[in-house]
């Protein structure tokens, strides 16, 4: 058997965006994304997260328990000499074969480099460009997309003073002539490097200590989900662009222990109307209540967390028979000191939300799940979005996300 270890360099540091790896797209960590999209590509036999960074060990982890892979998810400690700024790629990726021939005495015949800096790669661009070396006999292989802009560089001021006097810019084309510019269907195919994943035959890698060389094959993959998270401005772009680029994910009951409920404007439409008293009205939908009730016969935990603290909040919770902690200010310590006391991990509970006091709660667990009327940002960091807004029954789709159209339990 053709064993096909794929690497996923995930050090701590990061200048860009600091936390980078554990930044959240589409409410699943970068590191994450790279070990579902690792892990679902049949031909790699092995993933190794090499990391200098306990919440990335544990991320990653996390992440391969959720989908069953941990038995062929893996994690080595990067040494801090191959961890810093000025550390390749390369160095990571042999340390990482090293380790994981040591441990396992299996030897590696292909290696992967993915990187968890490309948000929007898929499992079947790994797995094609595993193939290309696994199965087509290239040394090398990149993904790559079809790039037709063209490229200018400024030339260095010692050049242009040469040329003095001359009808010159200061400026050249690269890939053109910048006197003629000729039709995109005249010009020769260019391809732009993805940098999000590469293959090697790993005999080839030893020896030559660079991920190029040889045969190298170019792996085409959709330019549209072409980015490379780089900067804070890279990662906004991912996360707006993560609702239309990723397949529709919604959570079964086999992914779920717990449901965490916001209250305003998640169970409500967000509206308050205030009598002359100074008392509160809130409307809810009965449909919620339905959805609720059919998860506590499921036998999932549920909790109702609100900032605010208001009687009209643990009046709804004593109503559907839920516990209810409101007035809270720091809604993820809170939440974290419930799943430590019920004994639930935090990537298996589901936090429903809709605004931006919710975003830290999203951060923690493994299904943020936004209502069809949050904010933005929140629909961003969400990992499934309902197509129902708040007070209008988004609970109750949230419901028959996991149990069923029918909210009864699914039977084996």
């Amino acid at each position: 058997m053709t064993t096909v270890l794929a690497v996923i360099p995930a050090r701590g540091g990061s200048k860009g965006v600091p936390g980078k790896n554990l930044a959240a797209v589409g409410g699943v960590p970068l590191v994450a994304r790279a070990v579902r999209a690792c892990t679902g590509s049949p031909l790699v036999t092995d993933v190794v997260v090499s990391t200098d960074d306990a919440a990335i060990a544990e991320a990653a982890r996390a992440a391969g328990a959720a989908l069953g892979a941990s038995g062929r998810l893996h994690w080595v400690e990067r040494p801090a000499d191959i961890a810093g700024d000025t550390a390749t790629s390369e160095s990571a990726v042999l340390h990482a074969m090293d380790a994981y021939e040591a441990e396992h005495g299996r030897t590696v015949d292909v290696v992967l480099l993915v990187q968890c800096t490309s948000p929007f790669l898929t499992a079947d661009d790994i797995d094609r460009v595993a193939s290309a070396v696994a199965k087509d006999g290239a040394d090398t292989a990149v993904a790559v997309a079809p790039f037709h802009a063209f490229v200018w560089r400024r030339e260095p001021a010692a050049d242009t003073a040469a040329r003095a006097g001359a009808a010159d810019d200061g400026a050249r084309g690269v890939n053109h002539d910048k006197s003629h510019r000729p039709r995109r269907q005249d010009r020769p195919e260019d391809f732009l490097e993805t940098g999000a994943a590469y293959a090697m035959d790993a005999r080839g890698l030893r020896v030559h200590g660079h991920r190029f060389f040889g045969r190298t094959a170019l792996v085409e993959t959709d330019p549209a989900r072409v980015l490379e998270i780089d900067d804070p401005h890279d990662l906004a772009r991912a996360r707006a662009l993560a609702p239309l680029l990723d397949a529709a994910d919604v959570p079964t009951r086999a992914d779920v222990d717990a449901v965490v409920l916001d209250f305003d404007g998640t169970q409500t439409d967000d509206r308050v109307l205030v009598d002359s008293d100074g008392r509160e009205l809130v409307a809810v939908h009965r449909g919620d209540g339905l959805g609720i009730a059919a998860l506590r016969r499921a036998g999932l935990k549920l909790l109702v967390l609100s900032t605010e603290q208001n009687p009209v909040v643990a009046a709804r919770a004593r109503k559907l028979n839920l516990p209810v902690l409101h007035g809270i200010d720091r809604k993820d310590a809170a939440l974290e000191r419930w799943c430590e006391e019920n004994a639930v991990a935090p990537e298996r509970v589901l936090y429903a939300g809709n605004d931006v006091n919710d975003l830290p709660c999203f951060g923690l667990v493994g299904w943020p799940v936004a209502v069809a009327s949050a904010h933005d940002s929140v629909r961003a960091a969400a990992r499934a979005v309902t197509t129902t807004p708040g007070g209008a029954g988004a609970i109750r789709e949230i419901a028959t996300w996991l149990l069923g159209p029918t909210l009864s339990t699914p039977t084996q």
